[in-house]
């Protein structure tokens, strides 16, 4: 992500309980993978898991940024 849109995610999520939600998650899923990216070998479960948790993490990516969309164009 961009610069900019940390450091609007930053200001919304003391507003927002639905931004601070969706980046939360945003950074559990960043670490699942991360967890089973350093692995050398991953078992086919393994890379079954890590593409549902991508698709998640790219699903609340998007959602996170439509709410970040919004609230530029209110501004």
């Amino acid at each position: 992500m961009e610069k900019k849109d940390l450091d609007l995610i930053a200001e919304m999520a003391d507003k927002s309980p639905e931004v601070k939600a969706l980046w939360e998650e945003h950074l559990l899923y960043e670490k699942q993978l991360e967890k089973l990216e350093k692995k050398t070998y991953r078992t086919p479960e393994e890379e079954r898991v890590m593409k549902e948790i991508k698709k998640k993490k790219l699903m609340g990516k998007t959602k996170l940024q439509k709410v970040l969309d919004r609230r530029i164009e209110e501004e």
